[in-house]
């Protein structure tokens, strides 16, 4: 419900995996939900709708799940919706939740700002699926509060950012730059590992040094990483060198090699 009492209207563009769970798990809340998907239509109790202005229509928050590429588009081929008489709705949203450059955030909050909308930039920090609108959430720019107070108590975990749009997507993809490349890397020692025989004792070695991790890790790995870069280096050169020689594509071992490198420079 709205602060005056009315059902909440909810736009969600994008039916993929993460917004069909969102928009439903919003309309089990009691909202009303209008989706819109070139690709997929919505599934009741969603309605569906045959563009992003369509959806748009009638909606205090809209939320564009689809893609870093189509965001922008979206918002332009929606914002007609947000508008009565050409200027916006009063108290209307939009949220933009997919996982996209900073860069693109602010271009996003410029053009919801040239239209007089409030913008918001959320970065979901966890998968969807499983978790729906409970998965974690951080917010920034001008819409970042309104978005917290209109979904929060629909059960949706929000921390709202004291920060300008882009701010958001920045902490998600600082996040990522580790963990993503510390998932790549994993991958591609194991399946070094398989060829090699060797997968049970580095799955034990990589468990046990994850477990021991703490806040003095990363001061250990970061010092340990500049002061031998050189020797480190070398090393690198001489993994990929194996994982070549197993069958196994390097990517991340001359990855690896080439920061190193750089470092000692």
């Amino acid at each position: 419900m709205t602060p005056n009492g009315r059902t909440l209207v909810i736009a969600v563009l994008g039916l993929g995996e993460a917004g069909s769970v969102i928009a439903r798990d919003l309309a089990v809340a009691g909202t009303r939900v209008r989706g819109y998907d070139p690709a997929v239509p919505a599934a009741e109790p969603v309605l569906d709708t045959a563009s992003e202005a369509e959806a748009a229509q009638e909606a205090q928050l809209v939320l564009s799940v689809n893609s870093a590429k189509a965001a922008v588009g979206a918002f332009k081929a929606g914002l007609p919706g947000l508008l009565a008489g050409g200027q916006p709705r009063p108290a209307v949203v939009w949220a933009d939740l997919n996982t996209a450059s900073p860069g693109t955030k602010r271009q996003l909050a410029g053009l919801a700002a040239d239209a007089g909308v409030p913008f918001a930039d959320v970065a979901m920090m966890a998968p969807v699926p499983g978790r729906g609108l409970r998965v974690p959430m951080l917010a920034s720019g001008p819409g970042a509060a309104r978005y917290a107070a209109l979904l929060g108590p629909l059960g949706a975990g929000i921390e709202v950012l004291d920060g300008p749009p882009g701010l958001a997507a920045s902490k998600k993809l600082l996040r990522s730059v580790f963990y993503k490349g510390m998932a790549a890397s994993i991958v591609e020692a194991l399946e070094a590992a398989r060829a090699a025989g060797d997968e049970p004792w580095l799955r034990e070695h990589i468990a046990a040094e994850l477990a021991a991790a703490d806040a003095a890790t990363v001061d250990r790995i970061t010092d340990g990483t500049r002061r031998h870069a050189v020797r480190r280096a070398a090393e690198m050169a001489a993994a990929a060198d194996m994982l070549n020689e197993l069958g196994v594509a390097p990517l991340m071992a001359d990855a690896s090699r080439a920061r190193h490198e750089r470092l000692a420079d």
